[in-house]
């Protein structure tokens, strides 16, 4: 099992600091969002010593997350899509990470549910075929808020693709709000097709209210609605031990010590007995 700082969690930092968070709160990876990461290589940071790095604080990058909007499907948008794909799996190979989060958003959610599908299928399908000479796996995040947001959906287009480097993250949050998946499918599933678990906590959109996940995840484990031991013990009972990241995904934490933080983040694994 490895445990893994989650960048979201300490969204007000930069890509060096998060590894010294990291160590600091006794992790052993770090889950580097792409933004953080190309910010640092944009401003005089370079690979090479983000690398040395990494060694002096004895953290690896687990994950980079994500690509997003992996639905664009228009000529132009899909190109641009295939080569942000390309640019992240680069970087993935660098740190030595062996896997990258794509993600859906709403782009596809005015299609039927067939289009969107074959649209997806296409693309993670395309997408794979850009990492797997490199070596990098994809862990698909269903997302709440949109149409694409059951266990059902992801693992539907991982089997009609066949493509062994590609996986799901089980993200607890957005399994729950979601509504349409259930722990005992996760408990169900194969647990080759894990590549990470996203710890957190937090509720649906209330009726009438709009989506906001800086108002529905602004939570910590615990304070919302997502019944985590049922989850916890859910992806326990596949055998997977892998990696497990907790995701807080709150401005009010971060607007506290982000160290603090790390720290606290870091225990709520212990408390839900995840170890």
């Amino acid at each position: 099992m490895k445990l893994s700082l989650h960048g979201v969690s300490v969204w007000y930092s930069n890509a060096v600091t998060q590894l010294r968070i990291a160590r600091d709160a006794d992790f052993s990876g770090l889950e580097l969002l792409p933004e953080h990461l190309f910010r640092y290589l944009d401003n005089g940071g370079s690979f090479a010593a983000y690398r040395q790095l990494m060694a002096q604080y004895q953290i690896e990058i687990t994950c980079i997350n994500a690509l997003k909007r992996i639905g664009r499907h228009q000529p132009d948008e899909r190109a641009a899509m295939l080569q942000e794909a390309e640019k992240i799996c680069r970087a993935a190979v660098e740190l030595g990470c062996p896997v990258v989060q794509i993600m859906a958003l709403t782009e596809l959610d005015h299609l039927s549910e067939s289009e969107r599908q074959r649209i997806l299928l296409e693309n993670i399908s395309a997408i794979a075929d850009i990492g797997k000479p490199m070596g990098i796996k994809f862990q698909i995040e269903v997302v709440a808020f949109t149409a694409f947001n059951s266990l059902s959906q992801a693992l539907e287009i991982i089997a009609q693709s066949g493509k062994d480097n590609v996986g799901l993250v089980i993200d607890f949050w957005h399994l729950h709000a979601g509504g349409n998946t259930q722990p005992a499918e996760v408990a169900a599933m194969d647990k080759q097709l894990i590549y990470g678990v996203h710890f957190c906590d937090g509720r649906a959109a209330k009726a009438g209210e709009a989506w906001d996940e800086w108002v529905q995840r602004n939570y910590a484990p615990g304070e919302g609605d997502v019944d985590i031991p049922r989850w916890v013990e859910a992806v326990k009972a596949t055998g997977y031990d892998g990696v497990w990241s907790p995701e807080w995904l709150s401005p009010r934490c971060w607007e506290q010590d982000l160290w603090d933080i790390g720290r606290q983040s870091r225990e709520s694994l212990s408390r839900y007995s995840v170890e």
